[in-house]
């Protein structure tokens, strides 16, 4: 059976869109893989702790040699690597905050980068999963807008997990997040919530697709 990896760093907790849309799709993936596997992550309440030289550097070292400060100092990065090859889909809500990744994430992405075994050697331990990542953002940053070009999110996701790490990345993308919130955008609401409809549409057909075709 196969295994969701499900990775929310948004701090709104129940009025976050990046989150309503991931919840839409493990729900839609649960339904449609009940046997399957779902390894949760919440790095707003439960972050990882932000990479230090000891547990970098003990990457570097093969495990049978590690000391026991090494050993003790690599722990930090085991269970975020390993719950990542453990998955056959990672799933991560990754709100745009000022401009970038919440650093939660950033975090969980430096503990995950293992060179030599997510990363720089040919033989890459996630190459070729699936990544599904949610990106909610205030504004919009498509092409045409005032914004266009200032968006160091899927630029940034699609460089780390894609030709980083191997994945294949899927982006869904609800915007105009703050229009019913600021009085000055009030005429892009329509926009906004058509956009917000897209996304949950578009995460629960993805989830149905992966479910059904890594079930068949």
């Amino acid at each position: 059976m196969a295994t969701l990896l499900h990775i929310d760093t948004f701090l709104n907790g129940e009025h976050s869109h990046s989150r309503a849309a991931t919840a839409a799709f493990r729900r839609t993936w649960e339904s449609e893989h009940p046997g399957g596997k779902v390894i949760y992550r919440d790095l707003d309440t439960d972050p990882v702790p932000h990479l230090q030289a000891g547990a970098y550097y003990a990457g570097f070292v093969d495990p049978a040699a590690q000391s026991p400060a090494e050993r003790a100092a690599f722990a930090l990065r085991a269970r975020p690597i390993e719950e990542a090859e453990a998955a056959d889909v990672i799933l991560l809500g990754a709100p745009m905050y000022n401009y970038a990744i919440p650093s939660s994430l950033k975090a969980w992405i430096d503990h995950a980068f293992a060179v030599g075994r997510t990363a720089h050697t040919e033989q890459r331990t996630l190459a070729g999963k699936r990544a599904v990542v949610v990106t909610s953002r205030g504004g919009s940053y498509r092409e045409g807008t005032p914004q266009h070009g200032n968006d160091h999110v899927q630029n940034y996701l699609g460089l780390a997990l894609g030709e980083g790490l191997g994945m294949e990345v899927d982006f869904i993308v609800p915007e105009l997040t703050m229009a019913p919130a600021v009085p000055e955008m009030a005429e892009l609401i329509p926009l906004f919530e058509r956009s917000r409809e897209e996304a949950l549409a578009t995460a629960e057909r993805q989830a149905k697709d992966l479910a059904m075709r890594l079930a068949a």
